[in-house]
């Protein structure tokens, strides 16, 4: 009978360098020959959805990669994925990370670093299959408050400058001077981030989640996914699922848009 708690480990590695993430995982191979890397990511997005639907044992993020970043991958995920964060040297970054006892790994990897990494996420895994399993509410928590102190753009959005007001977009061939008022959501996709608006139209820009989070009014606009800022003035209500996850209805839009649960905290008095 095979016994379930030995099965290989499993990771995610997603870096826009192609040959620093394969000098990465030859050093993980070499090091650690039992682990599974499963997926292999050039950018944010696709790290997220690869994820979510591979639920890894560990994740190996870049900090710097286009669509989101690695910290703002990170605050999305919904499992018990462990993050090893990969950066570029920076002083301040890692005194950040070592301040809030994060994983993380220097470039270019240095193999005596990336071996204390390694044996350090081997004793979590060992403990990890030990312990009786959390809720999901619980799992990573310490992470997500480390992360939303991290991550850029959380503490005072909109004071340095007045809020965004208009936004310049695409649909087709035609460009157009869109008000925030009439926007119903912001969503990113791929390359693009996706404005849904109250007449129902559909416009393509190429401002990023991140820009658009430290950009607009912070009163009116929430983001509520890694990938997905709210217009609070259109919102229609709230819904939980069996397991509690959380949905929000926007007015005059079909569809219902969840919530992470790094967010879900916004909507506790709805």
């Amino acid at each position: 009978m095979n016994d379930p708690a030995a099965r290989r480990p499993t990771a995610l590695l997603a870096d826009d360098e192609p040959h620093l993430m394969r000098a990465l995982a030859a050093e993980l191979s070499a090091l650690w020959p039992e682990l599974q890397i499963v997926h292999q990511a050039r950018q944010g997005l696709e790290a997220a959805e690869r994820i979510a639907a591979l639920q890894p044992d560990l994740a190996f993020l870049d900090i710097q990669m286009p669509g989101l970043t690695g910290l703002e991958v990170a605050q999305g995920i919904e499992g018990g994925t462990r993050i090893v964060f990969v950066t570029a040297y920076d002083e301040h970054a890692v005194a950040a990370f070592e301040h809030e006892a994060l994983d993380y790994v220097l470039k270019p990897v240095s193999r005596e670093r990336l071996e204390r990494t390694v044996q350090r996420l081997q004793k979590a895994l060992a403990a990890k299959a030990m312990s009786s399993p959390r809720a999901l509410g619980d799992v990573d928590a310490h992470l997500l408050s480390a992360l939303q102190r991290l991550l850029p753009g959380t503490r005072g959005r909109g004071t340095a400058s007045e809020p965004l007001r208009w936004v310049r977009a695409s649909s087709g061939e035609f460009t157009h001077q869109v008000s925030v008022e009439e926007v119903l959501f912001f969503h990113a996709d791929d390359k693009y981030t996706c404005v849904r608006t109250v007449d129902g139209a559909e416009h393509l820009i190429r401002t990023t989640i991140q820009e658009l989070s430290q950009s607009l009014d912070p009163q009116v606009f929430v983001q509520v996914h890694r990938s997905t800022i709210v217009n609070l003035r259109h919102l229609a209500g709230t819904r939980r699922d069996e397991a509690s996850r959380l949905f929000l209805r926007i007015k005059g839009h079909g569809s219902e848009l969840p919530v992470s649960r790094a967010y879900v905290h916004l909507f506790r008095a709805m």
